[in-house]
């Protein structure tokens, strides 16, 4: 069984419950304030919102075909804003709140930048497959 055949919702959760027990991945301080995105009015209602967002990301490097950016990344986690009487407008996720993330899972080593012709970011790593691999299990 892989993650492909997985519910994504309970994967997610069995990996943020994993990745609290990781001593690399922590929320940082100023997590409980801030918001995801431009387009949201609020923060994030669950107080463990940063290992699911990491759990989520993980789960997106897996799927990912080549290396993958911050840029695209926000693109992903991106939201519309209501505007009232306007129409609404698209917004992409916090760039920082993606990066700190991401630098967290290169300290774990569950990813790590590369660099393919042109294209550069960040990729999955064995060890990082085999967690999300047994967690679907």
């Amino acid at each position: 069984m892989s993650i492909y055949n997985k519910d994504t919702n309970k994967l997610i959760e069995k990996a943020a419950e994993e990745l609290k027990n990781i001593p690399e991945i922590k929320a940082p301080i100023w997590a409980p304030f801030v918001k995801t995105c431009a387009g949201k009015q609020r923060p994030p209602a669950k107080k463990d919102w940063w290992y699911h967002r990491t759990a989520s990301l993980l789960r997106k490097l897996y799927i990912a075909q080549g290396p993958i950016g911050v840029s695209k990344l926000r693109k992903k986690y991106g939201h519309r804003k209501h505007r009232g009487f306007r129409p609404e407008k698209a917004y992409t996720g916090s760039g920082n709140v993606i990066r700190k993330i991401l630098q967290q899972l290169d300290k774990a080593g569950f990813s790590k930048q590369v660099e393919k012709g042109v294209h550069k970011g960040r990729i999955i790593t064995p060890k990082g497959k085999s967690f999300l691999d047994k967690l679907a299990k």
